[in-house]
């Protein structure tokens, strides 16, 4: 435990998860109090989130590393599993339009497609740079399957958000193994019409399109929420308003303590606030690619590349939404928003980069 707490890595985490508490008892204290007579009904879950959090990232950190790669096609096999559990008529629950989550007792509720996002790191590098998984044995069409197939099924929720950061992932890591730029470019060529039609053909998602180009076109359905995140972000000029003092969470800004909950920082924090958080996530980023700079492992180094990736990803399409620089699209910030599934998963990520960092450190001493 004391090599996890000497990590720059744990302590840049227990920082933004620590801010991620106080944020969402800021951001959803009015309206748990408005809608669950309880003003500290989520920061209550949010905190035994983080001690669950925690024991996975303690957890992930005592492994030994070698077990991850033994065991990545079961954490993928599980996680497309309960992702295909969420089409099942009375499993999945329905929230927003999209059939995301498991019931779970006690009135929780868990997304698979937060853990099928990091499984992917470990078993598309088990794929590309282990030849003891047993996966390699088999036919490439079967392999293609496994690891096709749960694409699909997050489409079928729908999950264009999670579709895209798995896509934008595996290309990363693709590119990491050496696959070269010919095959990279001819695999976009075929790409983009294929994302034409998913997004210009469906009609909610070409609606999101038309109000990120002009919100002010549908301001009170489509635009509404860019336009409250962006006066939340006026609002809070260079110093803000004081934590607890903003008026965007007050029913005017949906979602504000979760997907929206940047602009929430924003508007208290103000652009000074702004720019700590967002170099400390960068520094986040920063610090994972040069831990899988560091370790001579290929394995090691593609989990590394693929978390960088995976977090910097989330951190950047939920900024970009907020900030009116995307089509609206629900992810988390990572620790910052409320939620379970993506704050136990990324916690128990953290936990294996830290160990690559503490074991890679050792061999170079």
């Amino acid at each position: 435990m004391l090599r996890a707490l000497s990590s720059n890595l744990f302590l840049a985490m227990l920082t933004l998860v620590g801010l991620g508490i106080v944020q969402v008892y800021s951001s959803s204290y009015i309206f748990a109090f408005e809608n669950y007579g309880d003003g500290l009904f989520f920061l209550k879950k949010q905190i035994l989130f983080t001690i669950v959090g925690f024991v996975a990232f303690f957890v992930a950190f005592k492994i030994r590393l070698e077990w991850f790669e033994k065991l990545s096609w079961v954490m993928w096999v599980v996680s497309a599993s309960l992702v295909a559990l969420t089409l099942i008529p009375g499993v999945g629950v329905r929230v927003g339009g999209a059939i995301r989550w498991i019931q779970l007792p006690f009135g929780f509720r868990f997304e698979p497609g937060e853990m099928l996002k990091m499984s992917l790191i470990f078993f598309l590098s088990t794929l590309l740079f282990s030849e003891k998984n047993w996966i390699s044995q088999r036919s490439l069409a079967a392999r293609f399957v496994l690891f096709a197939a749960p694409f699909g099924m997050l489409l079928k929720q729908p999950d264009f958000g999670s579709f895209m950061i798995l896509f934008v992932t595996t290309v990363s890591l693709l590119f990491l193994s050496g696959l070269s730029w010919k095959w990279i470019a001819g695999g976009a060529a075929v790409s983009l019409p294929a994302f034409y039609f998913l997004v210009m053909r469906v009609d909610y998602r070409r609606a999101r399109i038309a109000a990120f180009l002009d919100p002010w076109s549908d301001p009170e359905r489509k635009g509404f929420q860019v336009i409250q995140s962006m006066l939340s972000f006026h609002s809070g000029g260079a110093t803000g308003a004081g934590l607890g003092n903003g008026q965007g969470k007050l029913f005017f800004l949906p979602e504000a303590h979760t997907d929206f909950t940047l602009a929430v920082f924003g508007e208290e924090l103000g652009f000074i606030g702004l720019v700590i958080l967002m170099s400390l996530y960068a520094y986040i980023v920063f610090r994972i690619f040069q831990i899988g700079i560091l370790t001579k492992s290929a394995f090691y180094k593609s989990i590394c590349i693929g978390g960088g990736v995976l977090f910097g990803l989330n951190f950047l399409i939920n900024a970009g939404v907020t900030m009116g620089l995307f089509p609206t699209k629900g992810l988390t910030m990572p620790f910052l928003s409320y939620g379970g599934s993506s704050l136990v998963v990324f916690m128990f990520l953290f936990g294996v980069l830290v160990n690559i960092e503490k074991n890679t450190e050792r061999s170079l001493n």
